[in-house]
């Protein structure tokens, strides 16, 4: 069992983006003190924190002062300085502890877990350097995709290799640092689960959704995902299951899989809560980032049920502009701004969420079809 740690306790989260200012609406709602750590001033976490320590991730002497000012410390993204974490912890408590990090910020730490856990994943080879990348080729085949084992995200840092024309580009890749190769998948969906264990250890799941993208980057998740049996369901909660418990997990981690004609593997672990776990803010009894600090905090989460059908968008760089002017007309609409204060193309700037209704009628809601816009 995790220590039970209870409000007015201060919670320190390393990282201010939105999913540390989610994290953070849901301890304040809850009574407890929050702290941030991040290099931006007024970053979207720290608008609703109680204190916002301004400094750059890897500032050891900023980080111990984040832990000094707190009770727990937890984290909003994986690449965290670990040897900094593991010093913090003579100050505060760390639940997730840093073996969750260590796993999950490296692709091929990650899926030899995965392998030796038992999970079903796709085949996979390391390319440490130049040299390897076409034995690699030859024992995994193509197509596949070759990743760099860290840093990666959103579709970056990645390389399609579909023939020998693509391989300049992917030796390219590897010379930024060691690669992983993947086999490409033919899956006919994505999906996701977000899984956690509370302070009596017991695995709590969310619903399964079915997410959808655009450019690499999240655009649609659809919860429940549609049209999934209930043996699909089953092997995805054994898999999620199976995967909190080797890892002992506190905390949200969200596992994101494909599902093929004839099987369900897992692509990858993020150890934090998610973009497709946003959904639960309104649609399920307890959202991931309640669930988050519950389970960080030692306290006991009950069964994870749906409460409403729901469709989630993300808003990036100027949807969340064009979001706003249509606001009016869509009542139906929980939106969520984080607060960023510069508007990128492919940054996320918000997200939407709809209720009930078809799913139809959900995926049309969030459409953002700019001609609903009535003339004043």
């Amino acid at each position: 069992m995790t220590k039970v740690i209870l409000p007015p306790a201060t919670i320190g989260i390393v990282g201010g983006g939105q999913l540390g200012r989610m994290m953070a609406l849901a301890a304040k709602a809850m009574g407890y003190t929050v702290g941030v750590l991040d290099p931006t001033p007024q970053a979207p976490a720290g608008q609703v924190a109680d204190f916002q320590v301004q400094a750059a991730y890897d500032d050891i002497a900023a980080l111990d002062e984040l832990a000094q000012r707190s009770d727990v410390l937890t984290y909003e993204f994986e690449n965290v300085d670990l040897t900094a974490l593991e010093a913090a912890e003579r100050y505060a408590a760390l639940p997730q502890g840093t073996r969750l990090l260590a796993i999950t910020r490296d692709r091929i730490t990650e899926k030899t877990f995965l392998k030796t856990t038992g999970v079903p994943t796709a085949n996979f080879a390391a390319v440490p350097d130049a040299e390897a990348l076409i034995p690699a080729v030859h024992e995994i085949g193509v197509p596949a995709i070759l990743k760099t084992t860290t840093g990666g995200y959103d579709g970056h840092g990645q390389q399609d290799i579909n023939n020998e024309k693509d391989l300049p580009a992917a030796r390219a890749l590897v010379a930024q640092g060691p690669c992983i190769l993947e086999a490409r998948v033919a899956f006919s969906r994505e999906l996701a689960v977000m899984v956690t264990r509370d302070g009596n250890d017991a695995v709590r799941c969310f619903p399964i959704v079915e997410n959808h993208h655009q450019d690499h980057i999240l655009h649609t998740t659809l919860a429940p995902a549609p049209h999934l049996s209930r043996l699909e369901e089953h092997r995805v909660v054994e898999m999620a299951t199976k995967i909190a418990t080797a890892l002992d997990l506190r905390g949200v981690l969200g596992v994101e899989m494909f599902e093929s004609d004839t099987e369900i593997l897992v692509n990858e672990l993020a150890p934090r809560p998610h973009n497709s776990g946003h959904y639960s803010i309104e649609a399920t009894n307890f959202s991931q980032f309640q669930a988050h600090i519950l389970s960080i905090c030692g306290l006991a989460i009950p069964p994870i049920t749906l409460t409403a059908p729901a469709v989630m968008r993300n808003l990036l760089g100027d949807d969340l502009a064009t979001a706003r002017r249509l606001w009016p007309q869509h009542p139906e609409w929980h939106l969520h701004d984080y607060g960023k204060a510069e508007s990128r193309p492919g940054r996320k700037m918000g997200h939407l969420t709809v209720l009930g209704g078809s799913l139809e009628e959900r995926l049309a809601s969030v459409a953002l079809e700019e001609e609903h816009l009535e003339e004043n």
